[in-house]
C-alpha cells in the first residue's frame, strides 16, 4: 500500500502486514508504529487524533519522540 513518506513527502510503501514502512526515494525504513508516532508528532493535522486515545491532555506538552513509548 502506498502512503506518504514523512521524511521526503514522496511515495512510501507500507507492508501488507502493516509492519514496516519503506521509501526508496530517501531510504527511509521504520516500523509502522514509529511511522504513526513520527507523523503525529510532526504534523499538527494528525496530532489531534492522539487526543481521542489519550483522554485529557490539558497541561501536557507533546514532548519528544524519545518520550513516546
Amino acid at each position: 500500500m502506498r502512503i506518504k513518506c514523512p521524511k521526503c513527502k514522496g511515495n512510501a510503501e507500507l507492508a501488507p502486514d502493516f509492519t514496516i514502512v519503506t521509501c526508496s526515494q530517501c531510504n527511509l525504513e521504520m516500523s509502522y508504529g514509529e511511522y504513526v508516532k513520527y507523523v503525529a508528532h510532526n504534523d499538527v493535522t494528525y496530532s489531534d487524533i492522539l487526543g481521542d486515545y489519550a483522554g485529557s491532555t490539558e497541561g501536557q506538552t507533546a514532548g519528544t519522540l524519545d518520550e513516546w513509548d
